[in-house]
C-alpha cells in the first residue's frame, strides 16, 4: 500500500514474513526490530491523526474569527458614519439619562 508518500502500514509490518536460509538473519532479532517499527507507526500515525484535529479547528477558528472582524469592519463603518453627524448636548444628555435609567432603573 502507498498512500500520502508512505510505504507501508502498521498491518503490513505486522505481517511481513522473510525467507530463511542458511545464513539469514535471527528471526528473534528481525521481530524485535519489527516490533520498534511498529511502534514508532502507530506513534507517528496518532500524531498525525492528532494534527490533523488541530488542524481542522484552526480552520474552523479562522473561519469564526474572519467572520467576526467583517461584522467588527461593518459596525466601524456604520460608527464613522454616524460620527459624522452633528452632535449637540441635547442629544448627549437624552443618551445619559436612558443610561441611567437602564442602570439605576426607571424610577429616577
Amino acid at each position: 500500500m502507498y498512500h500520502d508518500g508512505i510505504a507501508l502500514t502498521v498491518k503490513e509490518i505486522l505481517e511481513k514474513q522473510f525467507k530463511i536460509d542458511t545464513r539469514g538473519y535471527r528471526p528473534q532479532e528481525v521481530d524485535k526490530f519489527l516490533d520498534i517499527i511498529i511502534s514508532d507507526y502507530e506513534t507517528f500515525e496518532k500524531r498525525v491523526r492528532d494534527l490533523e484535529t488541530d488542524k481542522k479547528e484552526l480552520i474552523e477558528e479562522n473561519i469564526r474569527l474572519k467572520q467576526e472582524i467583517r461584522a467588527l469592519r461593518t459596525k466601524l463603518d456604520v460608527v464613522k458614519e454616524n460620527s459624522h453627524t452633528d452632535i449637540n448636548n441635547a442629544d448627549l444628555l437624552r443618551r445619559l439619562s436612558n443610561l441611567e435609567k437602564i442602570i439605576y432603573g426607571k424610577d429616577i
